[in-house]
């Protein structure tokens, strides 16, 4: 016995659930914050923006080139446990809030082994912090440095227009800790000669 044929009506809606199912799965794609921007953003309060569409939005402004010089300070550490050096390149720069800028840290490990660190920033005066956007950071991933290597890593960032009036200075400072679970992994893979050692971001 053939089965009964599908009226317009049942097609109509097997069509609009299937485009339902479709918008809801768009959304929700939207709604997947990468864990990174969550920690910066609402522990640390440092607003993050990628790409160069951003870059190039944050940086033209919309509102013409402002006078107003903001000093920003660099500051570096390393936990006890991370047998690194690590400082900014320089101390600090005059800026133009709107304006994206570039400075880079060093870093050397000072071991004789490959070992992982992550950066954890801060802000201060903390009521600057939402103010302060960076773009790209070496804080975003896990870091690995080989016995005695060094390495410049960059940071480029912007300073949000509406920085309060009387905020005229912002220091930028991180610590680096000792990655213990991906060092773990990464001597096991030289252990085993493998080649899935945990990489540092370009």
């Amino acid at each position: 016995m053939n089965a009964p044929a599908q009226t317009p009506r049942s097609r109509r809606f097997g069509m609009g659930a299937m485009v339902a199912i479709a918008i809801g799965a768009f959304g929700f794609s939207f709604a997947l914050v990468p864990l990174y921007r969550i920690a910066c953003e609402k522990v640390f309060g440092i607003r993050l923006e990628r790409g160069p569409d951003a870059d190039r939005a944050a940086e033209a402004g919309g509102r013409g080139r402002s006078d107003r010089l903001i000093t920003v300070t660099f500051d570096g550490g390393v936990n006890s446990k991370l047998p690194w050096q690590f400082a900014p390149s320089r101390r600090s720069m005059r800026v133009r809030p709107g304006e994206l800028y570039e400075t880079t840290y060093h870093a050397r490990n000072t071991s004789d082994r490959a070992i992982v660190g992550s950066a954890t920033p801060s802000i201060a005066p903390a009521r600057g912090s939402k103010y302060f956007i960076k773009t790209e950071c070496f804080c975003f991933t896990a870091q690995t440095l080989a016995a005695g290597e060094s390495r410049e890593m960059p940071v480029r960032f912007l300073i949000d227009r509406d920085l309060p009036d009387d905020v005229n200075s912002l220091t930028l400072s991180y610590t680096f800790f000792k990655n213990d679970l991906l060092t773990a992994r990464l001597s096991e893979a030289k252990a085993g000669g493998s080649s899935d050692a945990p990489r540092s971001a370009p």
